[in-house]
């Protein structure tokens, strides 16, 4: 039997924010995979690894979670006023799907220094020293984010004494604003209300702040829940009752928010929307050993991706936890004291994390203007990646 070659394709492996992926200028895939489809979806299948039953990416790039299976695709940008589009994949890892459905506001720490390092820039835009103002299209959710790079000697300064928790080295410090995060068109809070009496079959009732900002975000009360707000993994995905639980509130609340239109749907949408539980603050040891106080954080919140608990916190949901914030009267906001806000630090499985919102009201709608916090980058990896030539 003859079998075709493997195929080799220029790709750059990069950590952003708590996450990991394998990056790719949209020039470099092969012709049939620069459009969206079947063909593009094989392939990034085929380079992480997936579907694995085995449930380890061994024969791929993917570092079997959700926060290390993941592609990002880039290219010079045709939008007005904007360098780059950025494109997010995340591949499900037993499963042969790829979610477009949402952004990773981690990876999209590292999209400006990609962009910078390979060419998608105008170099005019490029100080010697100094900050370099990306302008980033997120072509998943049609947003703009403007990343703030730093820059040593023209070329993107990845080195620095920045840390962030649930990353073990520190790296130089990437600002991210998220500008009109409201995900698509859509309503920030598509219910009209800001807490929610979430009806989910054989599992109760429970008040629920849903809200469109920076991804969809179901946000409950911990207790209401069975829990304390200060659990770790292993706490949560060991437990497979409570992770069908999850997934079942998921579903229903996407259907709630107008995401799907039945329960069944939420097996192809899995990347959104999340689900994520808040208390007040308490003291808790963070996944490296590290005691977080309560007087250090404004509260506690533990999310989950892709059916498992985060081991921190995905960028996307950091943004969606610091708009709710700053609304008086959502659960996040009552979890963290209640009242006008601008920032606040929060606890999560690897330790804390600040975050800001400008946010105005007309009326009874809310909208966010933007959503700051910093995350670093680093490559991990370039060259190129191979697959099998019977994939395309």
């Amino acid at each position: 039997m003859k079998f075709k070659p493997q195929i080799k394709i220029p790709a750059t492996y990069m950590r952003g924010g708590t996450s990991k992926g394998v990056f790719f200028k949209l020039s470099d895939l092969p012709k049939a995979a620069q459009v969206a489809g079947e063909v593009r979806d094989q392939l990034l299948l085929r380079i992480i690894g997936s579907p694995d039953p085995y449930g380890k990416q061994t024969d791929g790039m993917g570092g079997a979670t959700s926060s290390t299976s993941k592609s990002v695709i880039l290219s010079k940008s045709n939008q007005p006023n904007h360098d780059v589009d950025y494109l997010f994949g995340q591949v499900a890892i037993n499963k042969p799907f790829v979610d477009w459905s949402g952004n990773c506001g981690n990876l999209t720490a590292a999209v400006g220094s990609f962009a910078i390092s390979n060419g998608l820039v105008n170099a005019s835009r490029i100080p010697e020293n100094g900050i370099a103002i990306v302008r980033i299209w997120q072509a998943n959710i049609k947003k703009t984010i403007i990343a703030h790079v730093p820059i040593t000697n023209s070329e993107v300064q990845e080195t620095g004494d920045f840390e962030l928790d649930g990353v073990t080295f520190p790296a130089a410090e990437v600002k991210v604003e998220f500008i009109d995060p409201a995900a698509g068109d859509a309503a920030m809070f598509p219910t009209g209300h800001l807490i929610d009496d979430l009806h989910v079959p054989d599992i109760g009732t429970f008040k629920a702040t849903m809200i469109n900002a920076g991804i969809p975000t179901i946000f409950l009360n911990a207790r209401d829940i069975g829990y304390t707000g200060t659990e770790l993994q292993n706490d949560i995905n060991s437990d497979e009752q409570a992770l069908k639980m999850f997934e079942t509130i998921r579903a229903h609340g996407a259907v709630k928010m107008g995401l799907i239109k039945t329960i069944d749907e939420a097996v192809s949408r899995q990347h959104t929307p999340k689900v994520a539980f808040v208390a007040q603050p308490e003291d808790y040891t963070s996944s490296s050993g590290k005691a977080i106080s309560a007087d250090d954080i404004d509260l506690n919140v533990r999310a989950l991706s892709m059916g498992l608990l985060h081991h921190a916190m995905m960028g996307t949901a950091a943004v969606a936890i610091a708009t709710a914030s700053a609304i008086p009267g959502t659960l996040v906001n009552l979890a963290a004291g209640g009242g006008q806000r601008d920032s606040l630090r929060f606890g999560h499985p690897s330790g804390t994390l600040k975050v800001g919102a400008e946010v105005s009201q007309d009326g009874n709608e809310w909208t966010a203007q933007k959503v700051m916090m910093s995350r670093s980058a680093r490559v991990l990896m370039e060259g190129k990646v191979y697959i099998p030539g019977d994939v395309l």
